[in-house]
């Protein structure tokens, strides 16, 4: 991967490859999770370690079988549930496409998930005589015929778990590897006379791995894709399913519309007849219905009320709340504030560590200075002010109830409701004043 960040660890749409995994494996009913790990295994573990994770080190790595063998201790061998072997760089694996090998193998049975390729090149294929699984041989120890085989083992397996512990502690390293195949545990089951069944996945990118950036791209698309005709089937209009990327979980209302190059990390809902401009980033937000993003607009951690417009290139950080009808226009960054109903900032703004009431106007240039270096302090505005153009509001500071504060006011005490407050200098015409001129070089 050229990267210092171990191979599972590496991200597809936001989380990383085994996160993907381990969280199909969590949908399995009742499932116990064994992570046998090794090169950046302590990286691995500390962003992903969880209760309901064992871990067990392979050292060294010996191969397939061996790393299973590591994993023995943490699995109950007098247990009726059986076991599956899924991959840490195989991340789009389904729940369903493991529950249909399950209900293949039933009791008693070992499962192999396969699947057909027109160039099996690199992959174990799978050796049959009369329709029946009889062997799997890996690419490296195959003769020419095996090779024309184009039924692949995906690796994905589901075995009996008092089997596994019976097979595995007799694996050899016999083979161009030099390694212990888990794939040799088929011929010990043939030759149990336990029957070998195999299922198949509805699509071969379920079942591809990722070794370098080039597939870890190509199952990006997948799995955007994926997400984008899900959306489409559920009534979203998208303007073009392939410039969308889901980093987490979107959930969408009736007719929400999603124009293209927009990202969405976290947890985002939208509700009914939300529009979403171009090449926006959501994160962690809320956007209630009605409500309208302009494009190039960032908003984290934000809650947003009905029929609300935010944008162009708006900017709403964490702890922005925004009341039905607000605007925040062009070039405004809100943070860590509330703005009730029907006020609005429409042009080149900050607003930070506010409450701000309803129907209030922020002019253009507005500035709320709430750190003085060493501590945050709060500006409240209350209802039916307007705030004049580039103005300061130096927190803690009050604007009382229908106040108007004069452009260019740098308020530094309360402001008293319903009055006008100003704090400027004397303007001053100099009679006779005229403009310096450059000297003309000889």
């Amino acid at each position: 991967m050229h990267s210092a960040l171990p191979k599972v660890l590496q991200p597809l749409a936001g989380a990383p490859l085994l996160g993907h995994v381990l969280n199909t494996a969590r949908q399995l009913s009742d499932a116990r999770i064994c992570v046998v790990y090794g090169h950046g295994g302590e990286q691995v573990r500390a962003v992903l370690d969880a209760p309901d994770i064992a871990w067990a080190k392979q050292e060294p790595q010996l191969g397939t079988g061996h790393a299973v063998l590591q994993a023995l201790p943490h699995l109950d061998a007098v247990s009726p549930a059986p076991t599956f072997v899924l991959y840490g760089d195989v991340p789009l694996i389904r729940p369903a496409t493991l529950r249909r090998l399950l209900d293949a193998a039933g009791e008693g049975k070992l499962g192999l998930l396969t699947a057909r390729l027109a160039n099996p090149k690199g992959y174990g294929r799978i050796v049959r005589v009369s329709g029946k699984v009889v062997r799997i041989v890996e690419e490296k120890d195959a003769d020419d015929a095996e090779r024309a085989i184009d039924e692949i083992n995906t690796g994905i397996l589901v075995a009996p778990t008092a089997a596994l512990a019976r097979w595995l502690p007799t694996l050899g390293n016999r083979n161009a590897q030099g390694e212990y195949y888990l794939t040799d545990i088929v011929a010990l089951a043939v030759a149990e006379g336990m029957p070998v069944v195999t299922a198949h996945p509805d699509a071969v990118w379920e079942v591809e791995g990722v070794n370098d950036k080039r597939q870890l791209a190509e199952l990006e698309r997948v799995h955007q894709r994926n997400l984008a005709e899900q959306l489409l089937l559920a009534g979203v209009t998208l303007a073009d399913p392939a410039r969308l990327d889901i980093r987490g979980e979107l959930a969408c209302g009736r007719d929400v519309s999603i124009d293209v190059n927009c990202v969405f990390e976290g947890r985002v809902e939208l509700a009914d007849q939300v529009s979403i401009g171009a090449h926006c980033v959501l994160k962690n937000c809320r956007v209630a219905a009605g409500a309208r993003i302009a494009p190039f607009c960032h908003i984290e951690d934000a809650v947003i009320g009905a029929d609300a417009v935010v944008g162009p290139y708006a900017r709403l950080r964490p702890g922005t709340e925004l009341g039905m009808r607000a605007h925040i226009g062009n070039f405004v960054e809100v943070k860590n504030s509330s703005i009730a109903a029907d006020s609005k900032a429409n042009h080149l703004a900050y607003i930070g560590d506010a409450t701000i009431g309803q129907r209030v106007n922020v002019g253009a240039g507005v500035i709320t200075c709430n750190y003085d270096g060493a501590s945050k302090f709060r500006t409240v505005i209350e209802d039916d002010v307007f705030i004049g153009s580039d103005s300061q509001l130096v927190a803690p500071v009050t604007v009382g109830r229908g106040a108007t504060l004069g452009a260019g006011t740098t308020l530094t005490q309360d402001a008293p409701p319903d009055q006008l407050t100003i704090s400027r200098t004397r303007q001053v015409a100099i009679p006779g004043w005229k403009r310096p001129l450059k000297t003309k070089k000889d």
